[in-house]
């Protein structure tokens, strides 16, 4: 007998390949189908829907909220989904991240306006807290910002 994650699984595939790649939902609507706790909507979204597995979510929590799960072109954006999941690891230096920024920009995957965004995003300027954290936030903002241009490409 197949776990209901399984199950959760793979109908949310099906929903993706008929709505070609792009499915908005509500988490509370998914649950009541299943009959189960919105939490096990989230466990499935959090271990099967990752980016390494090749989604993107987007989630807004509240009365009017959703999530939307965007299927991505791993193929198309491989050298964007490698710099997320290997080359920038838990913190990366400012100076290392402008030289990711400057070689997404080289290789037109996002435009100088695009660029002088993310840079003003990461700069130390911005992350203004005297720590080691600062690396570890630069990393995380990075990562959330390159996701978002590859769900953008999916458009």
């Amino acid at each position: 007998m197949a776990r209901l994650s399984d199950i959760i699984e793979e109908f949310l595939k099906t929903l993706l390949t008929e709505s070609e790649g792009e499915l908005e939902l509500q988490r509370n609507d998914l649950a009541s189908y299943f009959e189960c706790a919105p939490s096990q909507i989230n466990y499935v979204l959090a271990t099967r829907f990752t980016l390494n597995h090749g989604y993107y979510i987007e989630s807004r929590r509240g009365g009017g909220g959703y999530i939307r799960i965007t299927r991505l072109d791993l193929e198309k954006d491989d050298y964007l989904l490698q710099l997320l999941t290997e080359g920038i690891g838990n913190e990366i230096s400012e100076q290392k991240a402008l030289q990711h920024i400057q070689c997404m920009v080289d290789q037109d995957y996002i435009s100088d306006r695009d660029s002088q965004l993310i840079k003003a995003a990461i700069s130390d300027k911005a992350i203004a807290i005297p720590s080691k954290l600062k690396d570890s936030i630069r990393a995380s903002i990075l990562k959330s910002m390159i996701t978002a241009i590859l769900a953008l490409n999916e458009k």
